[in-house]
């Protein structure tokens, strides 16, 4: 079936969210993952660069647009807004087209930042960032039924906090919301018939079991689940003649020490705390804080998703301003602050063209960016070994003026945190481990060849690749390529010229006006955010 030099008119995109390719190759080498090594005997593989950051709200809409964030829109969990509050980016945010609003019919299920649910040729569940199942989380309404019907107690994610001490449970946790979702694939699988042109699923739960257990005997048993649930699609995308795209949006490995970023800004002078005097100081003098105020409403069976569920956000922001705490936005002062770190490392310059209060002259910024690289530079372990990289957001976006001024993200075996802290290194509690750059693709099908290499992809060339693959032309303003490569030096995409085309991108879109409580709860859970 594989280098049989045929062409295919559809393909199928099997998501393993966090998957390194440490692992495949080492389990499928050893004959544990009979299904991935069929992949890599039958195909083409090798491994899949990230973003930068390599987080998993750049990292998929990039496989699914074939951009970087400046061009797709999306640079972390939360959108940093000119008055120093935050909301949830969504669906709306992502500017460039994603291949399945550009080929159809196409059905797409539990992928990363697709609530809510846009109108496309074929079916859309929507993945990690949908609140709950009580949304419409699902295109067409109709499908929703559906799923209530043959998963009654389908579910987006899990409470990753109610699990932090519990572990037994939460591998059976995931496990069942593997299971669920598996079966989510076989509804939209039976539903599709035989009238598709794409397919793009995504299982979360391998990052989502990592970021706590990171155990290579307890991570197998959940691999060959994965193993096992390959095998499925593979024999589907057979029967359809589809070639098959098994991607992940990163990498994973452990960590054993967490780096607070902002406490060096303020330990240098760049960032303030606010001050203790007013109603901050009242509070403090009676030794009420965020952390015990929430304590205390938990106590009396108010959470503190019911009040930002319940009162609007900004009176929530602003409150929250008011109580003394360690927050990386609430707890800053910005009139005396010249940069801060927000989201995944995203390190702001609080110059006044981007904020309403800022402090920093335009013209004073590419100075302040130089001293800033020189600072995180020279974070270093008791031996000298430098723990952050540092990258420049002009060269990493050069398209957007709006992006992040630098990146920064702690190396191997570290991760960056963006609370205020006293002390510059903390424990990293129950998370065990943390992305890594390096993720997998593998590729088998009708156009595909056999026992392929690919070196150097990157997370933008799988929707160019894939789209010159079934016989579609390649956005002009893609920032990947077609990996050439990954063909039958036979088959017509090897022998056919890349097509490109202009697509329109989106003005960003309006504001969910949802509650993203449970959402924030399932993140900080999993440390991505404070």
């Amino acid at each position: 079936m594989s280098g049989s030099s045929q062409t295919t008119e559809r393909a199928f995109v099997l998501g393993l969210d966090g998957v390194p390719w440490r692992l495949i190759e080492q389990w499928s080498d050893g004959g544990d993952l009979p299904n991935f090594a069929r992949m890599r005997e039958e195909g083409a593989s090798g491994t899949l660069e990230s973003t930068r950051p390599p987080t998993t709200p750049l990292a998929w809409p990039s496989i699914a647009t074939g951009v970087w964030p400046d061009k797709h829109g999306i640079y972390g969990f939360q959108n940093l807004s000119p008055e120093y509050s935050h909301e949830m980016y969504t669906s709306y945010d992502v500017r460039q087209p994603t291949l399945w609003e550009r080929v159809g019919p196409a059905h797409v299920g539990n992928v990363p930042m697709t609530y809510p649910a846009r109108e496309i040729d074929g079916t859309v569940v929507t993945g990690m960032m949908t609140p709950s199942t009580d949304r419409e989380f699902t295109h067409p309404p109709a499908l929703r039924d559906e799923i209530a019907d043959r998963i009654p107690d389908y579910e987006i994610s899990l409470d990753y906090p109610d699990y932090a001490d519990r572990l037994d449970e939460f591998r059976d946790a995931v496990e069942e919301l593997l299971a669920k979702r598996r079966e989510l694939l076989r509804l939209q699988m039976e539903g599709a018939g035989d009238d598709w042109r794409l397919f793009f699923f995504v299982f979360t739960a391998p990052d989502r079991f990592q970021h706590l257990v990171w155990d290579e005997e307890l991570l197998l048993k959940h691999y060959k689940l994965l193993d096992d649930l390959l095998g499925e699609v593979m024999a589907y995308a057979d029967d359809h003649d589809a070639d098959l795209y098994v991607v992940s949006d990163h990498g994973f490995g452990p960590i054993h020490e967490l780096v607070y970023v902002n406490h060096f800004l303020e330990r240098d002078g760049y960032l303030f705390r606010e001050e203790d005097d007013g109603t901050r100081g009242a509070l403090a003098s009676l030794g009420i804080s965020r952390d015990r105020i929430t304590d205390a409403l938990d106590r009396v069976g108010i959470s503190e998703e019911l009040i930002v569920s319940t009162l609007p956000r900004r009176l929530v922001d602003s409150v929250a301003e008011q109580i003394p705490g360690d927050h990386a936005l609430y707890d800053v002062d910005y009139d005396r602050t010249t940069a801060f770190v927000h989201d995944a490392g995203n390190v702001y310059i609080n110059d006044t063209d981007r904020f309403d209060d800022g402090v920093v002259d335009p013209g004073d910024v590419p100075e302040l960016k130089r001293e800033l690289v020189a600072l995180f530079e020279s974070v270093t372990d008791d031996d000298g070994t430098a723990l952050l990289e540092v990258f420049d957001g002009d060269e990493l976006f050069p398209t957007d003026d709006a992006s992040p001024d630098l990146i920064v993200n702690a190396i191997d075996g570290y991760e960056a945190r963006n609370s205020i802290t006293d002390e510059p290194f903390g424990d990293t509690g129950s998370t065990t481990a943390s992305h890594r750059m390096e993720g997998i693709v593998l590729c088998r099908g009708p156009s595909i060849d056999q026992g392929a290499t690919l070196r150097g992809a990157r997370v933008v060339d799988v929707a160019p690749t894939l789209l010159h693959g079934i016989g579609e032309p390649v956005p002009k303003n893609a920032d990947g390529r077609v990996l050439f490569d990954a063909f039958d030096p036979d088959a017509p995409p090897s022998t056919t010229k890349v097509e490109r085309v202009d697509v329109s991108q989106r003005e960003q879109g309006d504001t969910v006006d949802d509650d993203f409580a449970d959402v924030e709860d399932r993140l900080k859970g999993l440390g991505y955010m404070e």
